[in-house]
């Protein structure tokens, strides 16, 4: 009971993109970056979740938690990702938890 007390209680925001057409192949000289940023947002605790979304991938989600709206903000348009233009458009949206794994 005390994770889903702990998860109910944080903020989630959830960054949503989505890519260009061939993103597999025009990612290859960005990718490395792009992950070591994901890496980044998680060691700091702000990245809980980030994963493609689609075969091939169409898009991308991830899950942020205790931060605010301009940190997700600051996140996409630092991306290397977004910098190259591999992503067409990107959102940020507040995120409701209501059932998730214990901790």
């Amino acid at each position: 009971m005390s994770a889903w007390v702990s998860l109910k209680s944080m903020a989630h925001l959830l960054l949503l993109y989505e890519y260009v057409d061939d993103i597999v192949t025009l990612r290859a000289p960005h990718r490395e970056a792009h992950l070591a940023a994901l890496r980044d947002e998680q060691a700091a605790g702000h990245l809980l979740l980030a994963g493609a979304y689609g075969d091939p991938p169409s898009g991308a989600a991830f899950v942020f938690e205790g931060v605010d709206a301009e940190h997700v903000s600051s996140f996409a348009r630092s991306d290397p990702y977004v910098r190259a233009g591999l992503v067409r458009a990107w959102r940020a949206e507040p995120y409701k938890v209501v059932v998730a794994p214990g901790r």
